[in-house]
C-alpha cells in the first residue's frame, strides 16, 4: 500500500492546484511565511514552463488561526466571510511571488473588490488560461458555508481541468492521520466511493461528489517538497489518486 505509485495517462493538458493555507505558514504557528511562498510559486513556474495551464486556490486557514479568537462565537455567515477574505490576502501574496520571478498571474475573486483584483468570469478566466498565464481564484465560491475544497471542485469542473492536484501537508492518503497515528497506511488508488463510504477527509463531501460527477481524478501529494507538483505531475514520486476506478 505504500509503495510510490505512477500516473499511466497522458500528459495533463490544465490542471487545478488546491493549496491548504496552511502549508504557507511554514515553520510559523499561523500567518504567511514568504519563504513557503515563493518555493511555492517556483514550483508553479516550471509547470507553467512545461506548458502545462494551472489555475489555484487557496485556503485561508493559515491566517483565519490567527482570527479564531476573534470569530468564537460568531455567527456561522460572518466567520466565513472572514475566512473567505483570508484567502484573497493569500491569493495576492502568490501572485506577488509569481510575478516577481516572471510568471503571469491574474487574481479572480468570487467577492467582488475591484481595486485589487479582477471579479470571477469564467469565460475571461479561461481565457487567461489559454494565454499562458496563472488564474488564482480566491474567496471561494462566494457563499458561506462552502469550503475552499468545494470552490476547487468547481473551479476545476468549470475549467474543464483534467485533473485537480491537493497540495497538502502530507504525502497522500492515509488510514488515519500519519501525525497522529504511526501505523497509518497510505491508499496508492481509491475511488471516489471509496474516499465517502469510508470518511477518508480528503476534501469534504460536496467537492468529491462534484468531482466524481464530472469525472475529474483528484491527486493528494505533499507540496512541501521543492519540486514535488513537478515530479507529481510527471507521474513520479509518492501521492494518492482519487479515481472512478482503479486505473487513471
Amino acid at each position: 500500500m505504500s509503495e510510490p505509485r505512477t500516473i499511466t495517462s497522458t500528459p495533463f493538458r490544465r490542471v487545478l492546484l488546491k493549496v491548504s493555507g496552511e502549508v504557507l505558514m511554514g515553520d510559523t504557528p499561523y500567518g504567511i511565511d514568504t519563504n513557503t511562498v515563493q518555493s511555492v510559486a517556483e514550483d508553479i513556474a516550471e509547470i507553467v514552463k512545461s506548458g502545462v495551464e494551472l489555475c489555484l486556490v487557496i485556503g485561508g486557514g493559515n491566517i483565519f488561526r490567527g482570527m479564531a479568537g476573534a470569530a468564537k462565537g460568531m455567527e456561522r455567515s460572518s466567520a466565513d466571510f472572514m475566512g473567505m477574505l483570508a484567502t484573497v490576502m493569500n491569493a495576492l501574496a502568490m501572485q506577488d511571488a509569481l510575478e516577481r520571478i516572471g510568471v503571469s498571474t491574474r487574481v479572480q475573486s468570487a467577492i467582488p473588490m475591484a481595486t485589487v483584483c479582477e471579479p470571477y468570469i469564467r469565460r475571461r478566466a479561461q481565457r487567461h488560461l489559454e494565454k499562458g498565464r496563472v488564474v488564482i481564484f480566491a474567496a471561494g465560491t462566494g457563499n458561506p458555508f462552502f469550503t475552499t475544497d468545494t470552490a476547487a471542485a468547481l473551479r476545476a469542473a468549470e475549467m474543464q481541468c483534467d485533473a485537480l492536484f491537493k497540495g497538502t501537508s502530507v504525502d497522500g492518503v492515509y488510514t488515519a492521520d500519519p501525525k497522529k497515528d504511526p501505523t497509518a497506511e497510505r491508499y496508492d488508488r481509491l475511488t471516489y466511493m471509496d474516499v465517502l463510504a469510508k470518511d477518508l477527509r480528503v476534501m469534504d463531501a460536496s467537492a468529491v461528489a462534484l468531482m466524481r460527477d464530472s469525472n475529474i481524478p483528484i491527486v493528494v501529494f505533499s507540496i512541501k517538497g521543492r519540486g514535488n507538483l513537478l515530479n507529481v505531475l510527471r507521474g513520479e514520486g509518492t501521492f494518492t489518486v482519487v479515481a472512478k476506478d482503479a486505473a487513471v
